[in-house]
């Protein structure tokens, strides 16, 4: 199923409708501010499970990361310290990943680094999923390994929807996407650190 949003003015039935797929355990196609992504609730396992499948990812040797809508819940699911917090609150909503250590609030499959990427991102559809889901959403990117991908499959959501239309419940038309990664900054010890260069400049 493709479904059109506005970033400005996300339509609440068809999130409604995008909400109840996530609740069953259905994988989803979103936009971002920086790549579109796939994602389903982060807290159902199997949904996980099929993602790490789909995506030739394996959890216990790859690095997992989760949208929040905002700052206000990432407690519950990483280790914050204040000048951390501080330094999120300056840069999110944005296109940044920030790696934290996991609570317990997170299932077993995201435990094994005990690291957890957290991102916000500038993109409204995607926040308002998050926030009407009550839980996060796993965000993966939508580009694959190939290193001949044609952008255009990782940019035009229907060209992402020709590729991806099969293996996923929903792929969500947010406009055109960017090519850009996020920027990941490692949290987890003394200084923060930026282990990947990306769209997001740290402030």
């Amino acid at each position: 199923m493709l479904i059109k949003l506005y970033n400005d003015n996300p339509n609440p039935r068809e999130i409604e409708k995008i909400v109840s797929v996530l609740r069953d355990g259905g994988i989803i196609i979103y936009p971002t501010d920086t790549v579109y992504g796939i994602g389903c609730d982060a807290l159902n396992v199997r949904a996980v499970e099929r993602i790490c499948v789909l995506k030739g990812i394996n959890p216990q040797k790859s690095n997992l990361s989760i949208i929040c809508n905002d700052l206000s819940f990432i407690s519950e699911y990483a280790k914050v310290n204040t000048p951390t917090f501080k330094l999120m609150r300056k840069n999110l909503p944005g296109p940044f990943t920030f790696i934290l250590p996991t609570t317990s609030s997170l299932p077993k499959i995201y435990k094994n680094k005990k690291t957890i990427g957290i991102r916000v991102p500038n993109n409204n559809i995607i926040r308002e999923i998050v926030a009407q889901l009550g839980n996060p959403v796993l965000n993966t990117s939508a580009k694959t390994k190939t290193a001949d991908e044609d952008i255009e499959y990782i940019t035009d959501p229907e060209l992402i929807f020709e590729k991806w239309g099969s293996a996923v419940d929903i792929v969500i038309d947010g406009g055109y996407g960017d090519v850009e990664p996020s920027t990941v900054v490692d949290c987890t010890g003394d200084e923060p650190e930026v282990v990947r260069e990306g769209k997001g400049v740290l402030m």
